[in-house]
């Protein structure tokens, strides 16, 4: 069965790693593809239509449906174009993977806002665009699906990444409201946090034999596995999964918790800044967070 037979999806960041793999793999189980990259590098610096156009050919010489598509995520008219090009081209639209991204890292007290700027744009507002731009179009045929993408890095945090990171939980609270908005016609939201080995996660530095040992597992791990939640999460037999994130790591998927309430402490006579330092956070603090890096959520080889 290809579960996505008779589909049009867009897929952004489409012509390198992640998004290739899940273009490739969306035609193949039966969707017409609208492949779109901006053709820059990892830090998002300069653009070029090949890298879409590339994976648009590599398609159809394989005898699959598939245009590509340049524009920047970033900038909405392009986004509301990439919307008009594959209804026009295809006849419809049903699915959004969004998976573009850059990283320009640097740690806090280092970071210049164009960095920040820059990451939240295409993660973020990329995102939001995204969504925005088809949303009334999926609401209106009662059938839709978007499929996000967080990182471990902005569940848990990460050295020297707050723009990514901040980037990758926005992401997380945008599906969510897409998901909740989105229900009562049909429309569906779900995030993906990927563990897969590609350019952007080949530019991790083995500064230690922890981050050495952390990089390495990511080259045991391919695109093409991210791939196969992310089209299953696309199609229409899906349609009962909504709101929920997934870590995908190998051979391995793993149902990620979101953050819901856990303890409460109250006071009758109401708390003061003294009575929380001397009785509040005290009590509660047996049950705070860690403050463990991403490196720490698998400490071990991927299946």
């Amino acid at each position: 069965m290809s579960v996505l037979e008779g589909k049009v999806v867009i897929v952004t960041g489409g012509g390198n790693g992640i998004g290739r793999a899940v273009a490739l793999l969306a035609a193949k189980e039966g969707a017409s593809v609208v492949v779109n990259d901006l053709g820059g590098g990892v830090a998002g610096a300069d653009s070029s239509p090949a890298p879409a156009e590339a994976v648009a050919q590599e398609i159809r010489d394989s005898g699959g449906n598939a245009v590509s598509n340049a524009g920047s995520v970033t900038d909405f008219d392009a986004v509301m174009a990439m919307r008009e090009q594959a209804v026009a081209t295809f006849g419809g639209l049903h699915a959004v993977i969004h998976s573009a991204g850059n990283i320009r890292d640097a740690v806090l007290h280092k970071m210049s806002p164009e960095k920040w700027q820059s990451v939240i744009d295409v993660h973020l507002t990329g995102g939001f665009n995204l969504c925005r731009a088809t949303m009334d179009l999926f609401r209106g045929q009662n059938e839709g699906a978007y499929v996000l993408f967080t990182s471990g890095a902005g569940l848990v945090g990460s050295f020297g990444q707050a723009n990514y990171s901040a980037a990758k939980l926005g992401i997380v609270g945008l599906a969510r409201t897409a998901a909740i908005e989105g229900a009562a016609k049909g429309v569906r939201a779900n995030v993906i946090s990927p563990s897969a080995m590609t350019r952007m996660t080949e530019m991790i530095e083995p500064k230690n034999d922890s981050i050495a040992s952390y990089a390495e597992r990511f080259r045991k791990m391919s695109p093409d596995q991210i791939a196969q939640a992310a089209v299953a999460l696309a199609s229409p037999h899906a349609r009962d999964i909504n709101g929920q994130i997934f870590g995908v790591r190998g051979n391995e998927v793993i149902l990620i918790s979101q953050p819901r309430p856990i303890r409460t402490i109250g006071r009758l006579e109401g708390w003061t800044p003294q009575s929380m330092l001397d009785h509040c956070f005290p009590a509660l603090k047996s049950s705070f967070v860690s403050m463990d890096s991403v490196m720490s959520l698998y400490p071990y080889d991927p299946v």
